[in-house]
């Protein structure tokens, strides 16, 4: 199963947003992100309807963030890209009756939901505006190499 990487690149385009702070066209947000247009106002949709991002059309428009960086948390992302899924394993199901089976994926649904409660924690703990300074960071540290 491939990984489903919408929250690495959306967290990405969120990142450019913010450094530019002014709109940003899908195309432009495309560009750094190696796609196109019509994939960037996908990924932007359910982020709109949150009330993350919002856009305009015309000369000067595009993309901008609704709120400060450090008010918008990966969870929030998260929850507007519609909670992507976190796991490749699942349950087998192949044969609901076998009590094997049956002990098996009770125990595998309980560690994952542990483990997803313990992501959107993380999740909840981060803001857009986290990531930013870690980025300002390693362009301030690769500007002095």
């Amino acid at each position: 199963m491939p990984k489903d990487r919408r929250l690495s690149r959306t967290l990405h385009a969120l990142i450019h947003m913010a450094e530019r702070n002014e709109p940003l066209t899908s195309d432009t947000l495309a560009k750094s992100l190696k796609t196109h247009g019509p994939a960037i106002r996908r990924m932007m949709s359910g982020l709109r309807l949150a009330g993350i991002v919002s856009s305009s059309k015309g000369h000067g428009g595009g993309w901008v963030l609704e709120r400060a960086p450090d008010q918008i948390t990966l969870l929030q992302i998260y929850e507007a890209l519609g909670e992507p899924t976190l796991f490749a394993i699942g349950s087998a199901q192949d044969t609901p009756e076998c009590l094997v089976e049956q002990a098996v994926d009770a125990h595998l649904t309980k560690a994952m939901e542990r483990a997803a409660q313990v992501l959107r924690t993380e999740l909840s703990h981060t803001s857009l505006a986290d990531i930013a300074i870690e980025f300002e960071a390693k362009l301030a540290e690769q500007a002095k190499n």
